[in-house]
Order: C-alpha cells, then sequence, then structure tokens
C-alpha cells in the first residue's frame, strides 16, 4: 500500500548559501513549492520516491535588487524557466536514520544529478490525526553544470559569486488518514 506525505509549506524551507566576493555567505531560499514523498512500502523509507516543483520566480534573499538579478537571464531566467524540479532515483541506507538520495535537478532545461545526505525524524501523529516527518537535508552542487554562469573576476583575482552552492533543506512532509483524503 503506497503512502503519500505532501510537503507543509509552512513548516519546509528549501534553502541555499553561495559565498559572495568568497568571504561572506549570502543566504536564500524559495517561497513558493510544492512535493510529495510517496513510499511504495509504509515504513520503509528506502521505497520512498520524492518530487518537489520550486517557482523560480519566488527566490528570496532578503535583498531585492539581488532577487531581480537571480530571477534574470544571468541566472533562473524565471520568465523563461518559471519551475526547476527535483525527482529522487535512489536512496541508500547510511545507518541511524540517515541517507544518501540522489535525484534528477532541472533548472533551466538541464538535468543534472544531485546528492543530498538526509536525516529523516518520525513518524509521528500531530493533534490532528496526520502523519508528520520531518526532513533535513544537505547538499553541494556546482551551479554552472545548469547555465548559471554569470560571474565577475575582481581586481584581486577572485570571484564576486561562488560556484559551488550549498543546499540546506528543512521539510515537514503530511501524510492524512485515509478517510480524510476520501472526504
Amino acid at each position: 500500500m503506497t503512502t503519500t506525505f505532501t510537503l507543509d509549506p509552512n513548516h519546509t524551507r528549501l534553502g541555499f548559501t553561495a559565498k559572495h566576493l568568497m568571504v561572506t555567505t549570502v543566504r536564500g531560499h524559495f517561497k513558493d513549492f510544492e512535493g510529495q514523498v510517496q513510499l511504495e512500502k509504509a515504513g520503509d523509507p528506502l521505497t520512498a520516491r520524492a518530487t518537489v516543483g520550486v517557482r523560480t520566480a519566488s527566490i528570496e534573499t532578503g535583498v531585492a535588487d539581488r532577487d531581480n538579478h537571480l530571477r534574470s537571464e544571468d541566472f533562473f531566467a524565471a520568465e523563461t524557466y518559471p519551475e526547476l524540479s527535483y525527482r529522487s532515483t535512489t536512496i541508500e541506507d547510511l545507518g541511524d536514520r540517515r541517507y544518501r538520495v540522489t535525484g534528477d535537478l532541472t533548472v533551466r532545461g538541464t538535468t543534472r544529478p544531485v546528492t543530498l545526505e538526509v536525516e529523516v525524524e518520525g513518524p509521528i501523529q500531530d493533534p490532528w490525526g496526520n502523519q508528520r516527518v520531518g526532513v533535513s537535508a544537505t547538499g553541494t552542487l556546482n551551479r554552472k553544470d545548469w547555465g548559471l554562469n554569470w560571474n565577475r573576476v575582481l581586481e584581486a583575482g577572485t570571484l564576486l559569486v561562488s560556484d559551488q552552492i550549498k543546499l540546506e533543506i528543512e521539510a515537514a512532509l503530511v501524510s492524512r488518514p485515509a478517510a480524510v483524503e476520501a472526504a
């Protein structure tokens, strides 16, 4: 029996960091997304298949000019490519509720594999009768692999923006009881 968990947007943060001038860290996240995890066998994370869709225009770093630049053709080209997506392909059990999840990340029409280190908490039953699972995931990617090439070389020879991007994901997944879903 397949169990479906959906991302709870109020308790999920799809975050990232990049280096600015190679000495400070800039943090950002996406505000508009949806996703689900389907377990083919209840209680067995190795049977999970995750899919996530993210609206690229929802990027937010706390600086409007930077956010607009990230939405532009120099980076995400949000008007041309309004969504990026991730689909898990393999899961490896590392023990102690930790997993290595590899999946296909599509950005700007380019799909490449990304591996995440994942920790899982739960499941628990919430006060409304739903099952909840917490997921913390981290990973690193090179943005140029997806055509996010814009940069400036500074006088000192360093880059304005790092090529390496760290992913920092905190997700709450919710599965509603079958009777609620059928209503």
